[in-house]
């Protein structure tokens, strides 16, 4: 997932501020396979990439918008080339949700947000109108400071939680084991399924480097990530065959043995479960929508 350890993020909000607003670049020491208390809004301006959210593995392109809730560990990975920067691709939104609750005996509002704290316990992602106008106003709050940013951020929360263009993503019988040395070994395993995800890699391979054996290995990644090895690693080619077929010209075969598969019939197989479609009918859809924005 990344080069760097994962470690407990620890998140220091000014005493005079509510909650953290950060412009990030892409990537930087935090971009890992992490998790904090905090609550965190996640708005990624630029690139697209595959999020990890709990178990959840999908897409993201510019304007996509998350909340993560306390403890639900979550990266955004975009393949770069080397010593490449995006700059701002994201802009982070971290709040400790106990400095919420200390007011709601002032202003009893609040208190509607205890709902909404516990549905993002698995992550949420927005489409549609919730998602433009969020977007819009986590932006506004980078220029602005004291009230005015606190008046954007209420904005926004009532916009979240009010919405019904929310979408769950982490299922509910996802329960890691949140220790930091599960998380190292779960993050050395990631990196090497990531960086050799075009290889013939086998759950063997990443055993031994755990120091497990297969079985026990097995357990593990599916306790940790949500997801089967063997899901996993489709879900990531996939990911990889759904870029080639909609950004180059290369020919299907070639984008199969490309993202690692040994055989054709297998690649399509796959793709046809993981999009309801083949990769032929894929590239034809991606390229009408090039052709539409155009």
């Amino acid at each position: 997932m990344a080069a760097n350890s994962p470690t407990f993020e620890h998140i220091v909000t000014d005493v005079n501020e509510t909650f953290l607003w950060r412009l990030d670049d892409y990537p930087w020491e935090r971009n890992v396979w992490n998790f904090h208390p905090e609550i965190e809004i996640h708005l990624l301006r630029k690139s697209t990439g595959m999020a990890f959210v709990g178990d959840h593995i999908g897409e993201f392109s510019p304007g996509y918008l998350t909340v993560i809730g306390s403890n639900l560990p979550h990266d955004w990975v975009t393949a770069t080339a080397p010593g490449e920067i995006i700059e701002g691709r994201d802009i982070v939104i971290q709040f400790h949700p106990d400095r919420i609750r200390q007011i709601t005996d002032a202003l009893p509002e609040f208190a509607q947000l205890e709902d909404f704290f516990s549905r993002a316990e698995r992550g949420l992602v927005f489409h549609g109108d919730a998602r433009t106008i969020g977007g819009d106003l986590i932006e506004r709050m980078g220029s602005a400071k004291g009230l005015s940013r606190l008046s954007l951020f209420v904005q926004l929360l009532d916009l979240l939680v009010n919405t019904q263009e929310g979408e769950v993503l982490s299922s509910p019988e996802f329960a890691p084991k949140l220790d930091a040395e599960s998380l190292d070994v779960l993050r050395r395993s990631l990196a090497y399924i990531y960086e050799n995800i075009a290889t013939d890699i086998h759950l063997t391979d990443v055993a031994s480097m755990a120091g497990m054996s297969d079985t026990t290995f097995s357990r593990f990644f599916k306790k940790n990530t949500g997801n089967s090895f063997t899901d996993h690693v489709n879900k990531l080619r996939i990911w990889q065959a759904c870029k080639l077929l909609a950004e180059s010209d290369m020919p299907i075969t070639d984008i199969c043995f490309e993202v690692g598969y040994l055989n054709i019939s297998n690649f399509n197989r796959t793709f046809l479960r993981h999009h309801r479609m083949t990769p032929s009918a894929y590239r034809r859809l991606t390229g009408q929508r090039r052709t539409s924005r155009g």
